[in-house]
Parts: C-alpha cells; structure tokens; sequence
C-alpha cells in the first residue's frame, strides 16, 4: 500500500510511506526556505517527481484554520485522541478514485512516536504529547486504541517560550504574538541558573503563566509591566535564574502527574515541541517510571504528517510501525556546474585532509546523502569544526549569527562517548542530556558543564563515522562540533548554489559535497570580518 501524507500549517511536510517503509519525508522549511514554513506548491511538486506511481492513500493531518489550535478545524481536526476524529472515505483525485484519510493532529504525535520507535506492535506502552497547546499522557493498547490518561498542563510549548518573551524589550505588547525560536533559547539560557527554590517574586510570575488557558490569545505580556522581569533581558543573570526555575517548574508538574498515574512501568514514546528539550528527555529516561523511553528525531511537527500515514496504515492493513532511516530527506541538488564554482582549490575527498584541516581550525561544511528528516543537523547537512578550543563556539555562533550564549552540539564517535561523557546510552539524534566528562572540548561543553551530544557508529552514517575516527587519528579526539547549515532564519541548504554563497559569505574555509572537496582559502579576510563585527 502506497500512502502519501501531507502535514499543513507550520513545520509543513510531506511523506510517502510504501508497504511499511518510510520512502521519504520532504519538509517545506529545506532547500533554504523560510523556518516552520507550511505546504507550498513547490513542494507538492518535488513530492509528484518523488512519487513512483498514484498513491492508493491521500492521508491528511488534522489542523486548524487560522493561528491558533482553538480556531475552526480542517479534516481530523487538531484535537482529539480518540478514533471518532478519523476520516476515512473514497474521493476522485486526477480523475481516480483513490482512499482519502484523515486524523487528528493529537494522533498524529502519538502515530508517528510509535510508528519509529523499536517497541513492538500488540504490546501496550504509554504516549506523552506536549508541545504548544497540547500536554497530555495516554495509555493505547494492544490493539492501538489511545486512552486519555490526564493532561498536566494546558500549553506546556506556548507557556515555555512566553517567559523568553516576557524578558525580551524586542518582542512587542499585544496578544497573539509568537516566535517559534524562543523555546529553544530559553532551553539554553534555563542552564545557566542554578537548582533551588524560587523566591516570592519568581513563583508569582511562574504561577501566573503556568495557570493561564490559551496563553498567546489571553495574557498580554503586558500584564505584568510592573513586573522586575518585564523586558528585564534576556541575557541579564535574574532572567537566566527565572527561565531555570520556570523549566525546573514546567516539568516538575508532568513528572508529579507521571508518578501518581503512569504506575504500570510500560515504555514511554514521547512527541510535541516539547521532546526537543535534551534536559527534559533525559530525566524522563533517569525517572525509573518506565520500562524504556524514545523519542523520535521528527519529534515535533515535522513527524506529524509521519504519524498520520503510519494511522492509516494500521486502520487499513493492522499494522502501523515503520521500517525508516532518518536521512528520509531529498537529495542533494547539483543546480550550477562545478565550472562556474569559484574557488581556491577542487580536490577528491580525502578524509585525513579534512581531519588535517578541522584540526588547524578550518570550519567546513559537510553535505552527504539525503537530508535529515527533523529539526537537528545529524551529519548530512552540518557544519563540522574542531571542538578543541573555546575560541570554535564563538566563531560557529558568528558564522551562524547567533547570541553567544547558545551552546554548540558534539557528533562523536560511539566508541568515544564512554570516554568523553557520562553515558545512558547511544544518542543518534542529539535529543539527550550528557555530561562532559573532560576538559579537552570546551567548543561543545556548555555553561552547566553539559552537551547534547549525537553519537554516530559505523552502521548509521559510515562517512561520518570515518571521519571521526579520521580526526581522532589526528588529534586523539573522535568528536566534532556540528550545527547545522543554514541562512539565519531558513532551513537546511540543499542545493550547490546555495552552498558556495553561504560559504563564502559566511566566511567558512571549504566544502564537501559528496566525494569533493571544495576549499576556500580566500574567504579568511571575509571570516574575520564578521567575527570583528558580531
């Protein structure tokens, strides 16, 4: 059964899932559009040159017709945990008729988080969705029926990110605001402060935000003008304190409801906005509530339309897990020939160059393969340097035109992480907690002393692997920085183009595509220039 999958509204995607293998996930923010981007009809086309043959399945996630989740609803709806929010009709699509299916978003999360994990069909297990509007547990079965355990908190993603708001003078007065790159500044800010107890001040202002319904359309941030922490900044230590009592909080309310209810030990999956919150993830694992916990790297919306054709699946074959890969992305695109390249030096890739190179402090580019499905650069298109200095996190963050306090991630060889961090397992999806057990790579250790570390073995990603052990050949260290490469504000670069004026832009020092390598000794006086002016 060939199921095509649409995802519409923000973090828009499209996936193709053939007789139980994910064949791809195309996501409309990739190729250098714009973040969080929905459906276009450039993507529907790629998708249509993608597609082998018609789709026995057009599968639709649920969504909302406007802004927020509570405005009116499309087909399956964006709430809705039971199966009475299932469509599933025949319709004439291209003069053919062909299964039409739909589900909620809130299924969704829960299809998708299972569908990829290694648990077993015909077994129970528990779901955990929180992302901006939604923070719920549920139960589902043998047999795939989702019981509605509780819900913690209403807006746990929304209510997280509010309070980066509430600091910043930048972000304006007015309801129905919203930036979606706050939560994951906030998650970076939240580990400067320290454990402890808040004072008076800091409980009022947490308290209020916690126990607000629909919080973007309710609660002006203006509400709290008289306020020590309106528009305080966000930088400013009293604000870094706050956002780690305010997360400190947050989770604290789900894993209080957890203990009490969730009392069976089953596996936990975990989807939402939410699980990309390393800190978060990794307690869950450390709760001892639950026989095992995944959380996938398409963890936030952009699984949603995954989960959705997974739905399908099992409403119309019984089964509903996936054989997938997560390089489920498009291919890489050569659009201009190598002839109209200008650069230093073309050679055929050597990996002991490159290792050579990373390790005098060059930052390189490094595209593979397809693009990784999900948020997180996992070595296909990331941006590779020597994590050997402290002197490479503020370099990246200039390059990538970021605020200095975000932290820089480690790929690193599997073999490696003993060695380097204390270690709860492999991390092929940089979606855990770890702590640096050396000094030697102060490029990737946080302020806390944490990183959120990818590991790579040889099976996953051969090439990345290979280079790592390239590196640790040279240095003694199978560890890189890696973030991803893209324009600020844009996703991932996937096309030659592209590539070579972010490159020389942004002041890198080469590029690899595939078995080339492409270097750019001039762009050094470029570099230094932007690192002089952030």
């Amino acid at each position: 059964m060939r199921i095509l999958s649409f995802k519409p509204g923000h973090d828009g995607h499209i996936c193709l899932v053939e007789n139980g293998r994910l064949v791809f996930s195309m996501e409309a923010e990739k190729d250098s559009w714009p973040r969080y981007e929905v459906v276009t009809p450039a993507l529907v086309q790629r998708a249509m040159e993608l597609c082998p043959d018609m789709p026995d399945v057009i599968a639709m996630s649920g969504w909302a017709k406007g802004f927020h989740s509570v405005s009116a609803p499309t087909d399956g709806r964006y709430f809705g945990w039971d199966d009475d929010c299932v469509i599933s009709q025949t319709r004439r699509i291209f003069g053919q008729e062909i299964k039409y299916f739909a589900s909620s978003h809130e299924r969704s999360h829960i299809f998708c988080s299972f569908a990829l994990s290694p648990f077993p069909q015909g077994e129970p297990f528990y779901a955990l969705v929180w992302e901006g509007n939604i923070g719920s547990f549920y139960r589902v079965d043998g047999g795939m029926t989702v019981e509605h355990i509780g819900q913690p908190l209403v807006d746990p993603g929304n209510k997280y990110a509010y309070l980066y708001a509430l600091a910043d003078p930048s972000f304006p007065v007015g309801l129905g605001h919203f930036r979606f790159e706050d939560a994951g500044k906030l998650m970076a800010l939240a580990s400067y402060g320290s454990p402890g107890t808040p004072d008076a001040e800091q409980r009022r202002v947490i308290d209020r935000i916690l126990e607000q319904d629909s919080i973007l359309l309710t609660l002006d941030k203006a509400t709290f003008k008289n306020s020590p922490y309106f528009n305080i900044g966000i930088q400013s230590d009293a604000f870094k304190q706050l956002a780690r009592f305010h997360s400190d909080a947050i989770f604290e309310r789900f894993h209080s409801f957890a203990k009490a209810n969730l009392t069976e030990g089953l596996p936990l999956v975990i989807s939402g906005g939410c699980g990309l919150n390393c800190d978060w993830n990794s307690a869950w694992k450390a709760s001892g509530l639950f026989a095992d916990v995944f959380v996938p790297p398409c963890t936030n919306d952009s699984g949603s339309a995954i989960g959705t054709a997974a739905e399908a699946q099992h409403h119309y074959t019984g089964s509903a897990k996936l054989a997938w890969s997560v390089y489920a992305g498009e291919p890489f695109i050569n659009d201009v020939d190598d002839g109209e390249i200008d650069v230093a030096e073309k050679r055929a890739l050597d990996l002991h160059e490159i290792a050579e190179d990373l390790a005098r402090g060059h930052v390189i580019a490094w595209v593979q393969g397809n693009y990784e499905i999900g948020p997180r650069a996992l070595g296909n298109r990331s941006l590779l340097a020597s994590p050997l200095t402290k002197e490479m996190h503020a370099r990246l963050n200039a390059v990538k035109a970021r605020e200095g306090f975000r932290p820089i991630a480690p790929i690193c060889l599997e073999e490696e992480v003993d060695r380097l961090f204390e270690n709860d397992g492999a991390s092929p999806h940089m979606l855990y907690f770890q702590k640096v057990k050396t000094d030697a790579i102060p490029a990737v250790t946080h302020v806390d002393g944490s990183a959120r570390l990818q590991s790579v073995n040889r099976d996953d990603n051969p090439e990345v692997h290979a280079l790592l052990s390239a590196f640790k050949q040279r240095t003694g260290y199978g560890v890189l920085c890696n973030t991803s490469l893209n324009f600020k504000g844009t996703g991932f670069i996937n096309r030659l183009s592209d590539l070579h004026r972010y490159a020389v832009e942004h002041g890198l020092d080469g590029y690899v595509v595939g078995k080339t390598y492409y270097k750019l000794n001039e762009a050094r006086n470029e570099r230094q220039q932007l690192i002089e002016v952030a």
